[in-house]
């Protein structure tokens, strides 16, 4: 699916510069670890972590956008750090569990 048609269908809001492209499935992880050892490149993670370990672990397994439940926002450091490594990150105010309910009905694994 396309991440446009991600941030349309599910009214997510962008938290910098980001390029449309293909997302290849959704990981939900509040843990680097796991993120590292498990997420699929190019997948849709879905957080409540907001430091920058998280985008370091997003960036190795090559994450296709990060998206904070829970209207969790990084700071600022964090957000220049996204955007160096060209990582979109996107918030909902819904509850990660609830958003990843939503993705799974727009057919997204």
């Amino acid at each position: 699916m396309k991440m446009s048609e991600i941030v349309e269908k599910t009214g997510l809001e962008a938290l910098g510069a980001w390029e449309d492209g293909d997302v290849a499935g959704v990981y939900v992880s509040d843990m680097a670890s796991d993120i590292i050892t498990g997420a699929p490149a190019g997948c849709l993670l879905l957080t409540l972590q907001t430091h920058k370990s998280l985008i370091a672990a997003a960036n190795v397994v090559d994450a296709g956008m990060v998206v904070f439940a829970h209207d969790k926002r990084p700071p600022a450091d964090v957000l220049e750090l996204a955007a160096r490594v060209h990582i979109p990150l996107f918030c909902t105010a819904t509850d990660t569990w609830s958003y990843a309910l939503r993705l799974f009905e727009l057919g997204m694994r």
